[in-house]
């Protein structure tokens, strides 16, 4: 920041510095160093000098008259920089003044404060023939070498010191900078991990017990709040545990004969469609006390299987497989096809790990079971609408040309021997077990929801048209997939 070099005054700007000069030292009237009387002109303060401060006698001076001019260079009173007077003093007239703040003291000259009088007392023009030496700093002048170095010892001091406060203030902010970004980073690692953990405990990653756990936490709760008596609860917990120890599906969420009942309800009722196509026989199964909320994607795959195990082309392919396998067992026999290294990317989602946790499962998991079977499978992958309105017409014309493939003809029921599709779409899963072509030309997916429950499957068993387990999609609706 520059400074004033008459009073040491910080300014914020060298043109301030200027104005400051201007209106604070030039234009007011120039006072006696000795005894600070005030005097309208340079000349009559010199005057007042000799008049009221003689030199005492014995001491060798200038003499009566007019005090000798400056030496060339000082520049008729007007230094280079900032204009100030340079005045002859007497060595005896001490014309030093007091600092009030106790660091030294100032010549009448010099802009700068210091400490040593020896220098002081030697800041003189004696005038004669003498050599004067001007300060390149400051436009003081001076008669010795010597103390001109000293003189200008002190302005780099001043200087050194200025910079090294600079210096100490820039290490400061570099610091605080530091201690800001390490806080941010900080803050956000901890943003992140909340929410990793978030992401973990909605997708069943966080180590929160899987279909088991889950299934007597549910149980237990019933019993509190009345809905269940303890014995019930002991039974069916046992029920529980051996379906498990054999690592088979206890049959209580799947309803059988579905496909069959649907092809009888198209054959008598519906008059407005005009053709409709059904997969192979499929039994459904819905979500249970111990996986609601995450286990759509196994209970798709048990649908998928339950019609592969109807289907003798499939019996080499599953020689191991006689009942639909239990959650838990599903889970472990995706991870024996990790191990087979079956989408090592995948299974590197998951830590390598199903069995005991919540994990949701989809397409691709599906795919890995299914071709380590050694069942031909594919995933074909819808990644955008491709119809006005968020629709996906393309979609559905794949499905279309998947089940009327080889089934050409005229009847307006196609049971076909084609295996159900397993549909994976934002947030869900779902089977398509056929679909529709209504006499406007307009297509609908038939399909089983997991979230559906077993009484709303005997509705359509009992063939009642407000059952809702097997939705007709059009294709306005077709932006939830």
């Amino acid at each position: 920041m520059p400074v004033c070099d008459i009073c040491c005054e910080a300014l914020p700007s060298e043109a301030a510095v200027r104005r400051h000069v201007q209106r604070a030292h030039l234009e007011r009237q120039p006072r006696c160093p000795l005894c600070g009387a005030a005097a309208p002109g340079y000349d009559e303060l010199r005057r007042h000098v000799e008049e009221r401060h003689p030199e005492p006698a014995g001491r060798p001076g200038p003499g009566p008259g007019p005090a000798p001019a400056p030496a060339a260079g000082a520049g008729d009173l007007q230094p280079s920089r900032y204009p100030q007077p340079v005045w002859t003093w007497p060595r005896s007239a001490s014309p030093a003044l007091a600092d009030p703040s106790g660091r030294g003291t100032r010549l009448g000259g010099c802009p700068r404060f210091c400490s040593s009088s020896a220098v002081h007392n030697s800041f003189s023009n004696t005038g004669g023939g003498e050599q004067l030496f001007e300060c390149p700093m400051c436009c003081l002048t001076c008669t010795n070498v010597q103390v001109l170095q000293e003189h200008v010892d002190l302005h780099l001091e001043e200087q050194s010191f200025s910079e090294g406060g600079n210096l100490r203030d820039l290490e400061l902010a570099q610091q605080l900078q530091l201690e800001e970004d390490k806080q941010q980073r900080s803050e956000e690692e901890r943003q992140e991990k909340e929410e990793f953990n978030k992401l973990q405990r909605q997708y069943g990653l966080d180590n929160s017990g899987g279909y088991k756990h889950q299934w007597v936490k549910n149980m237990e709760r019933a019993v509190d709040r009345g809905r269940m008596q303890p014995f019930e609860y002991h039974k069916r917990k046992a029920d529980m545990m051996e379906s498990l120890a054999f690592g088979i599906d206890d049959g209580k969420t799947k309803t059988s004969g579905v496909i069959e009942a649907l092809c009888k309800y198209y054959q008598s009722e519906n008059k407005d469609v005009r053709r409709v196509w059904l997969s192979a026989s499929v039994d459904h199964f819905h979500s249970s006390l111990g996986d609601k909320g995450w286990g759509c994607g196994y209970r798709n795959f048990q649908m998928l299987l339950s019609s592969l195990l109807q289907n003798s082309s499939y019996d080499d392919c599953l020689r191991g497989i006689v009942l639909t396998p239990s959650i838990p067992k599903i889970q472990s026999m995706i991870e024996d096809a990790w191990k087979e290294g079956f989408d090592p990317h995948g299974a590197s989602h998951f830590n390598n790990r199903l069995h005991g946790t919540r994990a949701w499962i989809g397409a691709c998991e599906i795919y890995s079971l299914l071709t380590s079977l050694r069942i031909k499978c594919q995933i074909v992958d819808f990644h955008k609408p491709t119809g006005p309105m968020g629709t996906h017409p393309r979609l559905l014309e794949w499905i279309l040309r998947y089940y009327s493939a080889d089934n050409e003809g005229s009847a307006k029921v196609v049971c076909t021997s084609r295996p159900p599709i397993y549909l994976q779409h934002q947030g869900h899963s779902r089977t398509v077990v056929g679909i529709e072509e209504r006499k406007n030309r307009t297509l609908c997916l038939l399909l089983f929801d997991p979230g559906c429950s077993s009484q709303e499957m005997q509705k359509l068993l009992k063939q009642s048209v407000e059952c809702k387990c097997c939705q007709f999609l059009p294709p306005t609706l077709q932006q939830v997939l």
